[in-house]
């Protein structure tokens, strides 16, 4: 059986944090910010966790199982 890769793309994206926690910068924030309020573009700009079993998906993907 080969090994389990991690996925690349991926891996730039997202970190861990220290509680094991996934983190992930929030969509709609690079440009066309002149349609965005003020409030919007503000609230992109704080962390954005990723949630419940897509959590579990992605640390598979970032750091594969190791056997």
């Amino acid at each position: 059986m080969p090994k389990m890769k991690s996925h690349s793309a991926t891996r730039k994206r997202i970190r861990k944090t220290g509680g094991g926690k996934v983190k992930t910068t929030h969509a709609n924030r690079l440009h066309l910010k002149g349609n965005k309020s003020k409030k919007a573009t503000r609230r992109n700009r704080r962390t954005n966790y990723v949630q419940g079993t897509d959590a579990k998906r992605v640390k598979q993907l970032i750091s594969p199982a190791k056997k």
